[in-house]
């Protein structure tokens, strides 16, 4: 199994409470670190501009920006986010953002790219809320916009939703070109979501990776779907690497995974939520797979690695103030599981 790790942006409220003169600190501080212990193969943000669970005025900053920032600090460590919404950029110009972010960190880019889902953010920055059948074709052709552009230097696509007549993309990404070794379709893909009809068919004719439900028993049909996608178009479902991701609360013992989890509870409390939102949230993260003692996580990972997950990313909510959760989960967890 390969692990990534979130970096703290906001989305989440995760940044609650640091000024936001110190914000990138904190940010380009945490990357730094998980480009500085090889356990972690990528570090990741979210592309999103508004906050949840709900709205607010707490900070949100922008992935794409991020990426690029991130990317000129660190040296190793690859970059992604989960997931890009297509809508929200046009495809061509997208994948000219990407491969910029390419050339500057060296060919480490990741994209992961679903259609969208965060309706009041859809409705507030002007893009509407078209139905889910629109999102999804919007994702399909935008998908074959990139690989046209990152593989040949240029897009020509008379689509339903996205026209563009010989869209250049110069450079192409490192990726498929100047760089052994890597992928010949230019910068890796991660078709997000578990759509059985329309994504995961979309997955399987364009996907590197694929991210859907971490349980055990959603990823397992979800990759049953995928393989029943892969034979119908000829590819080989283990072509694809599955991945998910995971809200992670760990703890030498019960009454330190305990210690995070009621840490969890008050800052949901201060940055606003109700108590009863508090507790039903903390009551959904006990159920985990990531939650735990390194030995219960170590336990329930490993079922889902043996049910096929090739990858795992992992996000923190405490990251921004205490890496004691990360350190341990790179010395107990990451080593039991990796390989």
């Amino acid at each position: 199994m390969r692990f990534g790790i979130f970096v703290p942006q906001g989305w989440r409220m995760d940044l609650h409470g640091i000024e936001p003169a110190d914000q990138w600190q904190t940010m380009r501080d945490l990357a730094v670190r998980a480009d500085e212990h090889p356990e972690w193969e990528s570090l990741w943000v979210y592309d999103h501009f508004h906050t949840t669970p709900e709205p607010s005025q707490d900070p949100c900053h922008e992935a794409w920006t991020l990426m690029a920032a991130i990317g000129a600090v660190t040296s190793r460590v690859r970059l992604g986010q989960m997931c890009t919404c297509m809508s929200y950029r046009n495809p061509a110009y997208l994948a000219k953002v990407a491969a910029t972010v390419d050339i500057v960190s060296g060919g480490r880019t990741e994209m992961g790219i679903g259609a969208g889902w965060y309706e009041h953010e859809w409705r507030a920055y002007g893009y509407g809320f078209p139905r889910a059948g629109e999102r999804l074709a919007r994702l399909r052709e935008g998908v074959e916009i990139f690989r046209q552009a990152w593989t040949t230097g240029s897009a020509t696509l008379d689509g339903e939703h996205y026209q563009v007549d010989g869209a250049l993309v110069h450079p192409r990404p490192l990726q498929g070109t100047s760089l052994p070794g890597s992928e010949a379709n230019g910068i890796p893909m991660w078709i997000a979501g578990g759509g059985e009809k329309k994504t995961l068919r979309i997955a399987a004719e364009y996907a590197d990776y694929t991210n859907f439900s971490g349980d055990l028993e959603g990823f397992t049909h979800k990759s049953e779907v995928l393989a029943g996608h892969c034979k119908d178009i000829g590819r080989d479902v283990d072509s694809i690497v599955r991945s998910s991701n995971y809200n992670t609360a760990i703890g030498r013992d019960e009454a330190e995974v305990e210690e995070r989890l009621a840490w969890l509870r008050n800052h949901l409390i201060i940055t606003g939520q109700s108590e009863d939102k508090a507790d039903a949230a903390v009551a959904s993260m006990r159920k985990q797979p990531a939650v735990g003692t390194p030995e219960q996580i170590v336990e329930k990972m490993g079922t889902l690695r043996d049910a096929g997950l090739g990858y795992s990313i992992h996000y923190f909510a405490e990251a921004a103030w205490d890496t004691s959760g990360i350190e341990l989960f790179e010395s107990e967890v990451i080593p039991a599981l990796a390989g």
